[in-house]
């Protein structure tokens, strides 16, 4: 499935704007077909756009189930001969689509796109009438998982991840064009020959003959021919290549066409940067060169919009990292919108993409709201069939991303209970798969609490990626005793003899609340004193080659007695002001990139 896009032979048209909306708590909708004709309600909603905190009504922000959303559209009279398609950036967590009167579309997983051809419905200059049903609902089978638990007052949904359950039609969803025979995937990889650089493509072409050719040119930023090549699937060669690399976001286009004799049938443009990414021993290479990842573990996560993608928004952020001296983060904890990537592309920010397998961990109470730990992976709770959901959600994320030269590393769960002795068993298929869609990338995933000695997962990895709270969670306020237990720990680590990135370290610190000492827990100075305690770890142990801190900016969680107004480990309040803690990164991260090796924290 490729993305839509304007051309000679495509064209698009969003979708976006009000869309009419609609509560189901009571599963009327699929009986009563409300999809048949005009939804009876006068409640609109912005797509994109998390529902939850949009009106000023807590069944909304609090509902579990079903939503309606309906719109109209018209199919352009210029469209006729061509096939029709609809493509949704995502929809959070299961979706129905129907055109009219008919289903068209069902997809679980609310973080990856899907769509669906509706030519045979959507005639050249017809009006449509657009239903999506769309249900929020977590289980064991789902990744993310959950459970629902009903109450006198209705069902509640209890997730076992640490961030609010945000809802809807979070991207935007494109109605759009391709020619009838067309191509249908392009996979790009790229290597580094001396100064050359080497682009190998494959094309997937349908809807045509054998006579059809592919032709596939790349071009530099200027627009001039770098490299030229036929074939379904050739390798073209730049003999000086300029590569794409952090802070240098330097972009081919490679433009794919197919012909039939002279004429062209379709044509697709992706860009392309040359850059290669390997992991040695315990050094983490770009283009060869060692790598130090700095950085944040961030959220899709705005006052208001909740999850949604927002172009001002995301440009803002990318300038505070800028700011910050960042060259990396991750997409904790499920893929972001895909312009996200393209600005990474074009920018030269290193991206670590993470599947939205979070909360695979049943043995943390104080997490899940059960009474004492659960077996995590049995037959009742995380199941063959979660993991095959899990697949799923792994082969889309790989198909989606596999081209963006931003992405170096797959992170197939965040903090899982890698500790259990069914761990092994439940991500061996997930790795060989991974290794198998995607050979060129590294993979990881984030451990919690677990020791190496303890771990069942580390050796199946390529790099260790630790969360860990000494300071915070555990020894609590008592910084000497957090040293000393992370030195520990991370001495554990260095005989692993892999790479380790710190992907989350922190403390949470209310915005405004001082106190002359460093030991007070939620002020500025205690997130910024022990945030100085584990940097001096860091630069101690030469196998650590990423820093990224928990987290980018504050965020919304469920409401509850362990969270004031949501998650304040942000170095940025929500609404992204700097508490100290980001003056503190901001000047080792600039002094760092200066001189190219980490210096003492301070």
């Amino acid at each position: 499935m490729l993305r839509p896009q304007d051309g000679p032979t495509r064209e698009r048209k969003a979708l976006d704007g009000l869309w009419a909306f609609k509560l189901d708590g009571d599963r009327q909708g699929r009986a009563e077909r409300w999809w048949r004709s005009p939804l009876n309600t006068s409640l609109e909603m912005p797509v994109p756009c998390s529902y939850n905190d949009v009106l000023a009504d807590t069944r909304i922000r609090n509902h579990v189930g079903d939503v309606w959303y309906q719109t109209d559209f018209w199919v352009p009279p210029s469209w006729s001969g061509r096939r029709t398609l609809i493509q949704f950036g995502s929809a959070t967590h299961q979706a129905s689509v129907w055109v009219g009167e008919t289903l068209v579309a069902e997809h679980e997983g609310g973080y990856l796109p899907f769509e669906a051809d509706i030519t045979q419905l959507a005639l050249a200059g017809s009006h449509q009438r657009l239903t999506v049903l769309v249900n929020n609902e977590l289980s064991y089978t789902t990744i993310p998982p959950g459970i629902i638990v009903d109450t006198p007052h209705g069902p509640r949904q209890r997730f076992f991840h640490d961030f609010f359950n945000y809802a809807g039609l979070h991207r935007s969803i494109w109605l759009h064009t391709t020619p009838t025979a067309r191509i249908t995937d392009l996979t790009v990889t790229t290597n580094i020959d001396g100064r050359a650089g080497l682009v190998d493509y494959e094309a997937t072409v349908a809807g045509g003959s054998e006579s059809l050719r592919v032709v596939a040119t790349l071009r530099d930023r200027f627009g001039n021919e770098a490299a030229t090549a036929e074939g379904h699937a050739a390798q073209l060669r730049v003999p000086v290549a300029e590569l794409w690399a952090p802070g240098q976001g330097n972009l081919y286009d490679l433009e794919v066409q197919l012909f039939r004799e002279s004429q062209l049938v379709d044509q697709y443009v992706q860009s392309v940067g040359i850059r290669t990414v390997e992991v040695d021993g315990a050094r983490f290479l770009i283009n060869g060169q060692p790598f130090r990842f700095l950085g944040a573990g961030k959220h899709e996560d705005g006052a208001v919009r909740g999850r949604a993608h927002d172009d001002t928004a995301m440009v803002h952020d990318f300038a505070l990292l800028e700011w910050l001296g960042a060259n990396s983060f991750r997409t904790s904890h499920y893929p972001y919108a895909e312009e996200v990537l393209d600005y990474a592309d074009r920018h030269g920010i290193v991206v670590i993409d993470e599947s939205p397998a979070v909360g695979l961990n049943l043995s943390w109470p104080q997490l899940t709201g059960f009474d004492k730990p659960l077996a995590t992976f049995s037959p009742e709770t995380i199941s063959d069939t979660t993991r095959e959901r899990h697949l799923d959600a792994i082969r889309e994320l790989i198909q989606r991303d596999r081209n963006h030269p931003s992405v170096v590393m797959w992170v197939l769960a965040n903090e899982p209970d890698s500790a259990s002795p069914d761990a092994r068993s439940y991500f061996e298929p997930l790795v060989a798969e991974t290794r198998r869609l995607d050979p060129t990338r590294p993979i990881g995933f984030t451990n919690m609490l677990t020791p190496p000695d303890r771990c069942q997962l580390a050796e199946l990895f390529d790099v260790v990626m630790l969360n860990r709270y000494y300071g915070w969670y555990f020894q609590s306020g008592n910084l000497r005793a957090a040293e000393d237990a992370l030195r520990a720990e991370v001495a554990q680590w260095q005989h692993i003899g892999r790479p380790i990135i710190f992907t989350e370290f922190g403390a949470d610190a209310i915005a405004g609340l001082h106190s002359v000492f460093d030991d007070v827990l939620w002020t500025e100075e205690y997130q910024r004193a022990m945030l100085k305690m584990y940097l001096r770890v860091f630069d101690d142990t030469t196998e650590v080659v990423g820093e990224h801190v928990w987290a980018f900016a504050d965020f919304a969680t469920p409401s509850g007695i362990r969270r004031v107004d949501g998650n304040k480990k942000g170095i940025f309040t929500r609404d992204r002001q700097p508490k100290a803690a980001a003056h503190l990164l901001r000047e080792r991260w600039h002094r760092m990139s200066a001189q190219g090796f980490p210096l003492d924290a301070g």
